[in-house]
């Protein structure tokens, strides 16, 4: 398994933007496909982004295609997600999380999760 840390998530007005990070330890990092998700109060944990193994190829849910943007740089074993004109309804507790198989939006495909970063955006 990878150990994960999130951060960089905060307070920001509806149209701002911020960018979290993900930092990984443990292993390979290059060897990982990496997932973002998302979970609100009272809601199920949700898929936001995923990226391949080089970084080549991106999948994002239909409600932030256009807004977020994943990206990674396996020589700081980091992936980003950098969010645009947030919205009040982006507000949740984002996790990233790694696993060694598949391309996938699965949760519960995925093997290791950070702790969590809060992102709230107010109207």
């Amino acid at each position: 398994q990878v150990q994960l840390v999130e951060s960089g998530g905060g307070l920001v007005q509806a149209g701002g933007s911020l960018r979290l990070s993900c930092a990984a330890s443990g292993r390979t990092f290059s060897n990982f496909y990496v997932g973002w998700f998302r979970q609100a109060p009272g809601k199920e944990r949700e898929f936001v982004a995923t990226i391949n193994r080089s970084g080549s190829s991106t999948y994002y849910t239909n409600s932030v295609k256009g807004r977020f943007t994943i990206s990674r740089d396996n020589a700081k074993n980091t992936v980003y997600l950098q969010m645009s004109n947030l919205k009040p309804e982006d507000t949740a507790v984002y996790y990233c999380a790694t696993n060694q198989e598949l391309f996938t939006a699965v949760p519960s495909r995925y093997d290791s999760w950070g702790q969590g970063t809060q992102v709230t955006v107010s109207s």
